[in-house]
């Protein structure tokens, strides 16, 4: 995971799929977005709301809908410490 590029020259298309997500008390916002106007490959950040630190994909997806599978399986797979870096409790 990497951050995003920086282009202040062009504008961005956002997936209908970006907005916000909570989870385990925890929220972050889902960024999916590519270059406006182009069929590039879309793009994914997902920024801890509370700290503001982003977590982007190296990789890109083919569609908005790959990206936020890819997010939710990580979610699924780890919970939101990839994203808060807070780790919920065990419970017994």
């Amino acid at each position: 995971m990497s951050q995003p590029p920086v282009d202040d020259d062009r504008d961005f298309e956002h997936s209908l799929l970006s907005g916000t997500f909570s989870r385990d008390g925890e929220q972050v916002d889902v960024e999916i977005y590519r270059y406006a106007g182009t069929q590039d490959p879309w793009q994914l950040v997902v920024v801890d709301l509370s700290s503001g630190r982003p977590t982007g994909w190296a990789q890109t997806f083919a569609t908005d809908q790959e990206a936020y599978n890819a997010f939710t399986a990580l979610v699924e797979a780890e919970g939101m410490a990839p994203f808060t870096g807070v780790v919920p409790p065990v419970q017994h």
